[in-house]
């Protein structure tokens, strides 16, 4: 299957540390997660020469970081003297079929940046497993401020600084959503009709091969099974086709520390396809706390809670406005990427279970399961499907 058809099970990166707290952006690369340097610099001196216009590659010594917060691909921060690059491939260990697709990501990249200011522009993708054991993408580095469990303090002396980003996050999904494919080349880059009946039976397929045999809360697992097909039953009638990034939240966006209004760059688009756009309001309404939520909701980090971020409703009414669609059948989307994101822990998690994640978040990231299957059980129940 493509990987329209087949959106990655592990590659989004839910909660990836702890509440209200700035952790670094960059760090020491992790143990086990080093790649061959020395292969990698020759490569890469060669390759961005070729690249149109030729990137111009200082001689200094390749240095390398490594940014450490997310939970799926492995980023890493690749400087030559003052020409800082971003590197970005698939995690060790077994990789689902249409997962972690660094050419997908190359070839958006290396076109969207031209109507969509936001992307980060792509330079080099390689196919070629004998120089990092795995297909990468090098792309530019975009500086900025990532926002997770709390106001950066770079950020705080603005006036409603979380409402203000949050109804920026709003307006740059809006903004993809209403770009033209067309216009960058990238057309026929998914298969929008029966697009979101392929990926409930996708992740309804993905959910079997990582479903455990037991659980804590059995009455979970029961939701899960039933879940998909309640999902399947009611799937809503098609908006429009357009551009579908497949993890729009607010810590895959970078904002100026200067202007919260306006989110710089967006991140992560290796699941980036042509399809429902309502998809991408479903998950972000998936990681967005509300004041209505119970104290065991599990949406986003702890900390956005307190941030002053708009409701979910004003997200809903910000998104129908600037892009006129009719979001009506919001809630079914959002109950969707519920029970797709209970889908995605339980797939970090059998990684880690596998030896395959050095990241010790992921013994227990599972533990949420429960919580995001009630609340896509519930959202259902108030749709009446």
């Amino acid at each position: 299957m493509s990987a329209d058809e087949q959106t990655p099970a592990d590659e989004q990166t839910p909660w990836d540390t702890p509440p209200d707290e700035h952790p670094p952006e960059l760090a020491p690369v992790r143990p086990g997660e080093d790649l061959d340097w020395p292969r990698l610099e020759a490569y890469l001196r060669d390759a961005l020469t070729r690249t149109d216009p030729p990137v111009d590659v200082p001689a200094d010594a390749m240095s390398v970081m490594q940014f450490p917060n997310g939970s799926a691909n492995l980023t890493y921060l690749i400087r030559f003297g003052d020409q800082e690059f971003v590197l970005r491939r698939p995690p060790f260990g077994r990789v689902a079929p249409g997962a972690h697709d660094m050419k997908r990501e190359y070839r958006v990249l290396s076109r969207l940046w031209r109507v969509f200011d936001r992307a980060p522009r792509a330079y080099v993708f390689c196919d070629d497993h004998d120089i990092v054991g795995s297909d990468f993408v090098v792309m530019e580095r975009r500086v900025g401020e990532v926002v997770r469990g709390a106001v950066p303090p770079t950020m705080a002396h603005h006036r409603d600084v979380g409402r203000r980003m949050g109804f920026a996050v709003v307006d740059a999904m809006a903004d993809l959503h209403l770009a033209d494919p067309a216009a960058c080349g990238l057309e026929d880059l998914g298969r929008p009709d029966g697009f979101v009946q392929r990926q409930v039976e996708g992740w309804s397929t993905r959910w079997g091969l990582v479903r455990p045999d037991e659980h804590a809360d059995p009455d979970a697992l029961d939701l899960m099974d039933r879940v998909p097909e309640r999902l399947a039953a009611s799937i809503p009638p098609p908006t429009r086709a357009s551009f579908v990034h497949n993890d729009l939240k607010l810590d895959n966006c970078q904002f100026d520390p200067a202007d919260p209004d306006r989110v710089a760059a967006i991140f992560d688009w290796d699941m980036t396809t042509l399809g429902e756009p309502l998809v991408d309001l479903g998950t972000l309404l998936n990681y967005w706390p509300d004041p209505s939520d119970g104290p065991d909701a599990s949406r986003g980090h702890e900390g956005m809670r307190t941030m002053g971020l708009p409701r979910r409703a004003e997200v809903v009414a910000r998104y129908r406005d600037r892009t006129g669609f009719d979001t009506s059948e919001a809630g079914w989307f959002e109950a969707f990427a519920q029970w797709k994101t209970a889908v995605v822990i339980q797939q970090l998690h059998d990684r880690w279970r596998r030896g395959e994640s050095t990241d010790p978040r992921m013994e227990t990231i599972a533990d949420r399961l429960p919580v995001l299957a009630r609340t896509s059980a519930r959202l259902l129940d108030e749709l009446g499907t």
